[in-house]
């Protein structure tokens, strides 16, 4: 009787973690970006994202934009990114950092919100560093 009851408590704890919502977390974000890997990045991306390029300004597709940020990255090539300023407030998170790349050093801003049970990317801003 003890085993079974052990056990019982050991599947309903199981049960009960298996439908935790999993967060994505704006530090997941800065791994990403701090690799420069767009694919582990697109994980993270929102159905809509706002994107400003120090050229450029959109709103783009999860698709489009994975394209706009890979040549970004591809272009600049990325070889650190330092986080200087993070926070959140109402369900949404935010972060400030350094993105340092072969070509120069660009102020990051990144803008995450909560959307159902996961954070998802909304907004990502690349300006040259002064």
């Amino acid at each position: 009787m003890k085993n079974f009851k052990g056990a019982a408590v050991i599947l309903i704890a199981l049960f009960l973690i298996s439908f935790k919502p999993y967060f994505f977390s704006i530090d997941d974000v800065a791994t990403a970006i701090r690799s420069g890997n767009v694919n582990q990045l697109s994980a993270y991306l929102d159905n809509r994202v706002d994107i400003t390029l120090p050229d450029k300004t959109d709103t783009y597709s999860k698709t489009q934009a994975e394209m706009v940020i890979r040549d970004f990255f591809s272009n600049n090539g990325v070889q650190n990114f330092q986080v200087k300023h993070k926070g959140e407030n109402a369900g949404s998170e935010f972060c400030i950092g350094v993105l340092k790349t072969r070509n120069g050093d660009y102020k990051t801003v990144l803008f995450m919100k909560l959307k159902g049970d996961k954070q998802l990317l909304q907004e990502l801003r690349f300006q040259p560093a002064e």
